[in-house]
Formats: structure tokens, sequence, C-alpha cells
């Protein structure tokens, strides 16, 4: 039996993993042909696709009364996102992550706040329905500053090699239904097999989360942020990871708790990973303000964050 749940793990996060690129490759091909602007591509498309997977995880877990499955999975992808990511798209751009957006600097204080905010409000041990209602409200502040920011509505996204006709473009909505049917899939998949193993090895669905479900969910950011950084589209990246982050850990966070409050009984795995959390975000803001870039340097750091993290995970749990 054990075997089998394992061959359901892998095989959902694989399913998780072409559904997701699937999904990215059909939306940028529907924002080109709707002519919608770089900014939304990046943050409200992208970013929203990457926390389809999140999201799908999140209400097949709330659904199985086991939220706290999402609530580890969302803490530690923020993790990744900030650290895993972003240092993989520095390491393969040229000459780092170049960005003087006044923006893109707004944006990272938000990123910060929102990342931290739901491990202030789990400091009773329960995230409940008024507190997702505070982080879906968090959320809704957020979008409306952003929108205000006009300037990034000014440039159409262009990346799309050819214009794509009525027939490609219906071609795409059917690959888009498809995609999102295959992660709720993938999504049950996951839920299924992580609570066997919790059950079967005396693991906490929290650290499953934190650790496995998390890298599995956060591999749509790393790839979009790797072809990003091929293209030399630092604002694509940054808009992307950022929009990753606030969504997950804001309207999703915020949802899950709607349809089942978070009551956290261990906490051991996330007082690391809020440490942890704490840190990457801090660090991150720190080195996008420091002359408006991200250098190897800093990337090869922060990806040392993240290899810490995991390795104190595993020490201490």
């Amino acid at each position: 039996m054990t075997f089998v749940y394992f061959g359901i793990f892998i095989t959902s996060f694989f399913i998780l993993a072409y559904a997701s690129s699937r999904l990215i490759s059909s939306l940028t091909d529907i924002a080109k042909f709707l002519g919608w602007k770089e900014f939304v591509v990046a943050f409200f498309t992208m970013a929203l696709a990457g926390a389809i997977p999140n999201l799908s995880v999140g209400i097949s877990s709330a659904l199985h009364r086991i939220p706290e499955l999402s609530f580890g999975d969302i803490v530690g992808g923020n993790i990744i996102d900030l650290t895993v990511a972003v240092a993989l798209a520095v390491l393969i751009s040229k000459g780092g992550l170049k960005l003087s957006s006044r923006t893109v600097q707004g944006s990272a204080i938000f990123t910060l706040l929102i990342a931290i905010l739901p491990l202030l409000l789990v400091l009773d041990g329960t995230i409940s329905r008024i507190d997702g209602v505070v982080l879906i409200m968090g959320f809704i502040i957020y979008a409306a500053w952003l929108f205000a920011k006009k300037e990034r509505f000014s440039k159409r996204y262009n990346y799309v090699s050819k214009t794509i006709g009525f027939k490609k473009f219906f071609k795409k909505l059917a690959v888009l239904s498809g995609s999102v049917f295959l992660l709720l899939l993938a999504a049950e998949g996951i839920v299924r097999s992580a609570t066997f193993f919790s059950t079967s090895f005396n693991l906490s669905l929290a650290l499953i989360g934190i650790l496995v479900v998390s890298l599995g969910n956060a591999l749509p950011e790393i790839f979009f942020s790797i072809q990003a950084a091929r293209r030399g589209e630092g604002w694509m990246i940054i808009g992307d990871l950022m929009g990753s982050v606030i969504i997950p850990a804001s309207l999703v966070l915020g949802i899950v708790s709607l349809i089942h409050p978070i009551i956290i009984v261990d906490f051991s795995p996330f007082v690391i990973g809020r440490f942890f959390l704490v840190i990457a975000a801090i660090f991150f803001l720190i080195f996008l303000r420091t002359d408006k870039k991200i250098t190897r340097r800093e990337g090869i750091f922060l990806l040392a964050i993240y290899l810490t993290f995991v390795l104190a995970e595993i020490l201490f749990n």
C-alpha cells in the first residue's frame, strides 16, 4: 500500500508540473491575443496561475479537514519563492536583476508585510474565518494600490512569437480548462497520499506541506523565472514572484480558512518555518533596495538560506 501511495504522490507532482507549464503557456498566448499589458501578465496572470496549485491543494485539504497541510505548503512555498526562485533567476540572468521601478520597490514592502501577516494571525494557534477575511482584504488593498500605478499599464506583453487567430485562441482556452482540471486532480492525489504518509510514518502534515508539497507547487514560479531570466525580463520575474508570495499568503490562505479554520496543534515545524520566512523576506527586501538590483552573490546567499532552512527542519523535526 505504501508503494501505491508513493506512486500516486510522485505521479501527482508530475501532473502538477505538466499542467502548470501548459497553463502558463496557454495564458501567455491568450494574453498576447487579448492585448494584455505586461504588468497584468506578470502579476495577475503568471502569479495567479502559479497560485492555482496552492489553491487546489488548499481547497482539497480544507474539504478533508486538514487545512494545516495547505498552511505548511504556503509557508514553505513563500520561502522557496523568495530564495530558490530568485537565486536561480539571478544566476541565469546576465549581470543580476536590475529593478529601479518605484512600483517594484513599493511592492517589495507589501510582499514582506503580507508574507508575515499569516504568521502573526496564527500566533493564537488558529487562523479563523475572521482572519481569513483579513487576509483577503490584504490582497484587495494591495491589488488596488498596484492598479493605481499606471506606469505598468503602458507596455503590452509581446513575448509570444506570432499572433494567434480565433481558432487557436479557443484551442488555448480548451487547454487552459484541461490544465485546471488536471491541477485539481493532482491536488487530490497529493492530499490523499500526504494524509497516508502522515498516519503511516507518524509525520506532521505541516512538515510534509512545508518541505515536500511546497517544493512541488513552487515549480511554476521556478520554471517561469528561469525562462524570463533567459530573456532578460527582470520585471516579469519579480512581478511573478511577488505575486506568487502575496496571492497564496493572502487570497488562497483566506479562502482555505473560510472553508475550514486552520488550527495548528503542532507548532514545531512552523517555528523554524516562521523564522526562515521572516529572514528570507527581510534579506529579499534589503537586496532589492540596495543599488536597486539583486546580484549573483546575493542570489547565492538567498539559496544558502533555503538550504539551511531545509537542514534545520530535518534535524529538529
